[in-house]
């Protein structure tokens, strides 16, 4: 597979002045997340996470850096950041995966009469794709809409969590937080120095030499 910002990794500028201590504390805590490590959820709620983790985001076995989606999403539930605002018909996002995640098992079990890690990756979409239409009713959800729960916890949760991610932030050549340096040239297809640079048909090589030097 080519790659879009071939040998571009943003971690280069660590050290450089586009990060202060804080933004550096925060990436480190990121980079080191123990992919296995889970202190919010219990077991089962851990492996329901899990399974729903790749089909939201799905990673190849064999990638490199694998980032470790289910454990930053319970890192977060772990920490209880208060969210800043929250629909009248969702429970506290702690309450709201706990109860989805049961939700979602219990679902699985009315459709194949198995948990939802247990399900085939065909049913596993089948069944996502209903709760995200809000075409299920199992009474584990209680008053919380399925529709919501997926939209506002699933989507918003497990992709923030892929996305805040250095390493889908190399893959996507995104320059990482702007603190404390910010970036100057937001004109249309022009970028700052220590930007990726982005590898157009046949000059792979010649990106990823300017990615390599520059940091």
């Amino acid at each position: 597979m080519t790659e879009r910002f071939p040998g571009y990794d943003v971690l280069a500028k660590r050290d450089s002045p586009s990060w202060n201590a804080q933004t550096r504390r925060v990436v480190d805590e990121r980079v080191a997340t123990n992919p296995g490590a889970h202190e919010f959820l219990d077991d089962a709620d851990w492996q329901t996470l899990q399974a729903l983790c790749e089909r939201i985001v799905p990673q190849a076995p064999d990638r490199r850096g694998r980032i470790p989606v289910a454990a930053l999403v319970d890192a977060g539930l772990m920490k209880g950041t208060p969210e800043g605002y929250r629909s009248p018909r969702m429970p506290p996002i702690q309450e709201a995966w706990r109860r989805g995640l049961a939700a979602i098992d219990a679902e699985a079990h009315a459709l194949g009469g198995l948990r939802f890690k247990d399900l085939a990756v065909a049913d596993q979409d089948l069944l996502l794709g209903r709760i995200q239409r809000g075409e299920v009713g199992s009474p584990a959800w209680g008053d919380m809409p399925p529709a919501q729960f997926f939209a506002q916890r699933v989507l918003r949760d497990v992709v923030g969590a892929y996305y805040g991610h250095p390493t889908a932030w190399s893959e996507i050549g995104f320059g990482g937080p702007a603190s404390p340096r910010g970036y100057v040239r937001t004109e249309f297809d022009r970028h700052d120095p220590w930007e990726a640079t982005e590898a157009a048909p046949g000059r792979e090589d010649a990106a990823r030499r300017e990615n390599q030097r520059v940091g």
